[in-house]
């Protein structure tokens, strides 16, 4: 497990939600400043606050865009890239847990627990550290 996995784990041992712990584990990377990450990723905790998708799944999201975006205002060139790296790793986070939603993972809907938040924060970062970051 990679020091940057392991500080995601301990972000959210420290009460920062799934998004931000992985986001802000990260964040320095793509010249993102810790406090400004932990904010913009806070409403995607708790699946987005609503158990929709998985706030680990939403951090890969906010960092492919962090990391692959043009930033170009006036005429942007890399959606498509963006989303087919996201649909990759939605794909093998999927794969792996079956579901991308915070309650399947979490067996609201079921009774089934997938996955545990921890399991999720590890799995979106080692997707991150084997797909975005080696782009």
């Amino acid at each position: 497990m990679s020091e940057r996995v392991k500080k995601a784990l301990e972000n959210h041992k420290h009460g920062y939600n799934c998004a931000q712990a992985v986001v802000c584990a990260y964040c320095d990377l793509f010249g993102v400043d810790e406090k400004e990450a932990f904010k913009m990723s806070e409403a995607f905790g708790f699946g987005m606050g609503t158990m929709g998708t998985c706030g680990a799944v939403s951090a890969m999201a906010v960092l492919t865009g962090m990391k692959l975006s043009d930033g170009n205002l006036d005429k942007p060139a890399t959606k498509k890239e963006c989303y087919k790296m996201m649909k990759d790793m939605t794909r093998q986070f999927e794969d792996k847990n079956k579901s991308i939603i915070c309650a399947e993972l979490k067996g609201v809907k079921g009774g089934n627990v997938l996955r545990t938040c921890d399991g999720c924060i590890e799995d979106a970062a080692e997707i991150i550290e084997n797909t975005l970051l080696k782009k």
